[in-house]
């Protein structure tokens, strides 16, 4: 089910925008149908009601949670759910009361510290299913106020869908434009659509080195832009809407930890109007890549911060759980057979 089959579906019962509005409010919200000052019996028209209680199981049907693994921060958890085809995807529960959802099952764009990305891309997760992942968050926090889209895959690659998502999450969901945040490996679609988008989300942009040569090696199939045109893009965004951008860096001992690095990151970035997300690599099995020591890593952000770039050092959850993106899905798909669907 898309967002437009499930407004065409309440537009047919005699619903009218206004009603439209207040359905998927509650949807999204999560609240119960009695929920309100105002009840919907009485105010909805009468086929809409009757056909409410089943469209809203229909939709919790949407995603079903397969299995759930609580981090050792007592805040965070990683759950696997499943989609209607048999397909999963992951979705994080965040410290700070964030969620983080899955937009594409696999991923093409195949950063190879990434286990999502060894699988490439299965298909596409649907604008309904994308806003089901975060009714299931709230359902386990009702305190929810941010929702970022760095779960499995490249929103770019889905933008039809994650952008519909982000419409509905900011409209009828009760998140301000801020609080919802589109990640990308950098797209110049990607970048043209937000712009134009009527609810335009903050952007994190994945930058993990300023080499474009060794940008090219990590990210094989991100389009070519030069980390300088990237950041360019991505500082234009922020000026008109008004929002920091989260340059996203995973941390890989050996690879982009170095002099040279830092000194990169210190030419593109200083007097930006962002910071430096930086997040030590959540090994996995396969992955050729290692993580730096904790203290090497604390040391790596105070010198940039004393260089004049603010950056933020954060912890990957999951260690615990082989829970890094794409992690927990391979997991539990050894040994079984999925099917392969193809969506908008």
């Amino acid at each position: 089910m898309l967002i437009s089959d499930l407004r065409q579906r309440l537009r047919a019962l005699g619903a009218n925008p206004a009603h439209e509005s207040r359905v998927l409010r509650h949807w999204v919200q999560a609240l119960p149908l009695d929920a309100g000052k105002q009840p919907l019996q009485g105010w909805l028209p009468k086929a809409v009601m009757q056909t409410l209680p089943a469209l809203m199981a229909e939709l919790d049907g949407l995603v079903t949670l397969r299995s759930e693994h609580a981090g050792n921060d007592g805040q965070s958890a990683r759950l696997l759910l499943g989609l209607t085809d048999g397909q999963t995807v992951e979705t994080v529960l965040l410290p700070r009361d964030g969620v983080c959802v899955s937009s594409q099952v696999g991923c093409a764009v195949g950063c190879r510290f990434c286990m999502t990305g060894t699988e490439g891309l299965i298909r596409q997760v649907g604008d309904a299913e994308i806003v089901a992942q975060v009714v299931v968050a709230r359902r386990k926090n009702p305190k929810l106020r941010k929702v970022v889209f760095m779960g499995m895959g490249e929103p770019a690659h889905n933008l039809a869908n994650v952008l519909d998502a982000i419409t509905l999450l900011g409209r009828e969901g009760g998140f301000a434009h801020k609080q919802l945040v589109f990640s990308t490996v950098g797209d110049p679609r990607a970048f043209a659509a937000l712009n134009e988008a009527d609810v335009k989300p903050a952007l994190a942009l994945s930058l993990h080195t300023t080499d474009a040569a060794k940008r090219a090696e990590l990210l094989p199939r991100a389009p070519r832009l030069s980390p300088e045109e990237l950041v360019d893009a991505a500082e234009a965004y922020a000026r008109a809407s008004g929002y920091p951008i989260q340059y996203q860096w995973t941390l890989l001992a050996g690879v982009n930890d170095g002099p040279e690095e830092l000194d990169g990151i210190v030419r593109l970035l200083k007097g930006r109007y962002g910071l430096l997300n930086m997040i030590p690599f959540n090994s996995g099995p396969g992955l050729p890549f290692s993580r730096p020591g904790w203290e090497r890593a604390r040391a790596i952000a105070a010198e940039l911060s004393g260089r004049g770039v603010l950056t933020k050092l954060r912890d990957s959850a999951g260690q615990d759980v082989e829970g890094g993106c794409g992690q927990l899905r391979a997991r539990e798909a050894r040994g079984r057979i999925i099917p392969l669907h193809h969506a908008r």
